[in-house]
């Protein structure tokens, strides 16, 4: 049920974020929203966890997802899409 929540807000906050947005914007909003929903995921997963190594495995590669995240939608802000290929534009 929190999933549910989670993403519901998401794709509410993203669309309210698409007001006066460029497409760059919008796809970099996304790109967070995304990144940070499967990151609350493993976050919960890692609350579920058995051991404390699984526990921490997960929270770590919740950070990591986060991390780039954040790293690909500043790139996505950021960068020309003509000149930088690797965000996908």
């Amino acid at each position: 049920m929190k999933k549910m929540i989670v993403l519901g807000l998401a794709a509410g906050l993203a669309s309210l974020s698409a007001c006066n947005s460029s497409p760059r914007e919008n796809a970099a909003d996304a790109i967070e929203s995304n990144t940070e929903a499967v990151a609350d995921n493993l976050e919960e997963a890692a609350d579920n966890a058995t051991t404390d190594a699984a526990e921490a495995g997960l929270e770590n590669k919740a950070d990591a997802v986060r991390a780039t995240g954040q790293n690909q939608a500043e790139d996505m802000r950021t960068n020309d899409p003509d000149t930088n290929l690797s965000n996908g534009m």
